[in-house]
């Protein structure tokens, strides 16, 4: 109904999702629904060649297409990433990354989410407000392993981090603050040194550290080996 009805039909996609010909789309097209949804036959699929012709009943007058480039080419000129123009955004690496399991896609403040987003938006939206986004990951490398164009996302990711490292360097006060993070945590007697009410009113002084659209969590008054230890009592 959407390209039937109307008068004008407007196509908008990215200049990378241009194929070499009609010849490849048995390729692509059981690729998208076998590593999207893990269906064992491809998925319905609609081809439109273009305007309504003379003897077509039904069909759009006129059609349009707008291939947008929104940072491509700077992908394309970076010789280690323009591989990822390659991807045909199935998803299989949305389904198997854990950190995206856990976070959710909101988290990313971004069009592109999960692991290729991850890789493409610093270069699309600047790596300043979205650099961040690489280390989102645990390089556990499953990412890599389920992409069907075989794209090495855990390995970009890293080379993401020594880009962000080398043009924008960590605050003293960020370095400083993840550095008592990994002396506290890194032990859970220490962690557990000091009751739920104290680490909620930390939280408070330190903002939505999990973003704007995600709640810190709560933590309980005591921890569960101390709740154990009196229970047990």
């Amino acid at each position: 109904m959407s390209v039937s009805f109307p008068k004008t039909h407007i196509v908008i996609a990215g200049i990378e999702k241009v194929i070499p010909s009609m010849k490849d789309l048995p390729l692509f097209f059981p690729l998208l629904a076998a590593m999207g949804t893990e269906q064992q036959i491809t998925a319905y699929n609609s081809i439109i060649t273009g305007p309504a012709k003379e003897n077509e009943c039904s069909g759009p007058e006129n059609m349009v297409v707008i291939l947008l480039d929104n940072g491509r080419s700077e992908i394309y000129r970076e010789g280690t990433h323009r591989k990822t123009l390659a991807c045909i955004r199935c998803g299989a690496c949305l389904n198997t990354c854990p950190i995206y399991k856990n976070i959710g896609g909101y988290t990313y403040n971004t069009e592109y989410t999960d692991p290729i987003g991850s890789v493409i938006t610093p270069f699309m939206k600047g790596f300043k407000p979205f650099g961040h986004l690489s280390f989102a990951c645990t390089v556990c490398g499953r990412c890599t392993e389920d992409c069907p164009v075989k794209l090495p996302l855990h390995e970009l990711l890293l080379l993401n981090r020594e880009k962000m490292n080398e043009t924008h360097h960590e605050k003293i006060v960020w370095k400083s603050g993840m550095w008592l993070f990994e002396k506290f945590f890194i032990k859970r007697r220490r962690f557990g040194s000091v009751n739920g009410q104290f680490k909620n009113a930390i939280l408070k002084t330190t903002g939505s550290v999990l973003g704007n659209n995600k709640k810190n969590p709560q933590f309980a008054k005591y921890s569960f080996s101390k709740q154990w230890k009196y229970k047990s009592k």
